[in-house]
């Protein structure tokens, strides 16, 4: 198979290749240049798609499959229109296209957001409206039975730079306090969703393999927040106590949720989101999606974290000394 990235040095699109590179498939990936090497085995085609014939250089050539994770609705209209040769697309979405994040369960039949009307997304506030318009653009472009679209909920396991799912794990290995005492949010029932970027590549080069069409929820198997803590607590070996805060003392002491500086990663607070984190996954994993066993994803997220150094610049979580400030004050 000819198999084109459009990405292929950030985290998803670089284990996409590798793993199509290992199965035996010619890839080629399409990038700026600015996150990193591409996988040993792969064509790299140095490009930057803001520019409106970005892809001229691989528009003449005939792919078996193309893999786009673009969130900017340009460049997808400009990918659909320049590759519209291909035999099949695949277009890594989210579940934030979603209109309503509140809900537990939906499918994929649940309401969208309305699709962002500009080809160029300024801000983190409209992604979900962005990735919809990415959406449109290719259904609309190539027909639905020439593609697929996989709308992927939270990403986790080796490589997550974002530090959403490498926190807990870091932190039960390595407590901030003498003691061994860890904290964490009072959220025992809120739904977690973790598919790891291995699984989720997996999934991907096979549908390119076979041209699965459809849409599909791409994302892990559901757990509670106490089961995910519970997990990286196990991998990490932790025996220390957890201090246990309220959601209205973490604001007070300005702890955020999600992710982010000063932050408890993967905590959110209000019901109105909990259901971002609980869409069903049973169309995927009846179109063969196979996912890991969650501990397996933490510890090997863990020992990628203390390869890397625990004390390297995070994008989620608190630091050592906030959280060492923050026990003593909980009483």
């Amino acid at each position: 198979m000819k198999l084109l990235v459009l990405g292929g040095t950030a985290w998803l699109g670089h284990e996409v290749a590798r793993q199509a590179v290992g199965r035996g498939h010619q890839v080629t990936c399409v990038t700026r240049g600015l996150s990193g090497p591409i996988p040993d085995g792969a064509s790299h085609i140095q490009s930057d798609r803001d520019a409106d014939h970005g892809l001229e250089a691989v528009s003449a050539v005939h792919w078996d499959a193309v893999l786009d994770v673009s969130r900017q609705p340009g460049h997808v209209k400009r990918a659909v229109r320049d590759l519209r040769s291909a035999d099949y697309y695949v277009f890594v979405s989210s579940v934030s296209v979603y209109a309503n994040h509140g809900p537990l369960g939906q499918d994929e039949d649940a309401p969208l957001l309305p699709p962002l009307e500009s080809e160029v997304m300024e801000t983190m506030e409209t992604y979900g409206e962005a990735k919809a318009a990415c959406e449109k653009a290719v259904l609309e472009g190539l027909g639905a039975e020439r593609c697929m679209i996989a709308r992927v909920g939270l990403i986790g396991g080796p490589g997550d730079i974002f530090g959403r799912t490498g926190y807990w794990p870091m932190r039960f290995a390595n407590p901030s306090v003498e003691d061994g005492t860890v904290l964490v949010p009072n959220a025992p029932s809120l739904p977690v969703q973790v598919i790891d970027v291995r699984d989720l590549a997996a999934w991907l080069v096979q549908n390119c393999e076979g041209q699965l069409s459809g849409v599909y929820n791409a994302t892990g198997e559901k757990h509670s927040f106490a089961e995910h803590i519970a997990a990286a607590r196990e991998v990490a070996g932790h025996q220390g106590q957890l201090a246990v805060a309220d959601a209205e003392w973490l604001h007070r002491h300005g702890v955020q949720e999600w992710a982010g500086p000063k932050s408890l990663p993967l905590w959110l607070s209000d019901p109105e989101w909990q259901g971002m984190n609980a869409r069903s996954n049973m169309r995927a994993k009846g179109a063969g999606l196979v996912l890991r066993p969650l501990e397996e994803t933490l510890r090997d997220t863990l020992e990628w974290e203390e390869s890397t150094g625990i004390e390297k610049p995070r994008r989620a979580g608190l630091t050592k000394n906030e959280e060492a400030e923050l026990i003593p004050e909980l009483g």
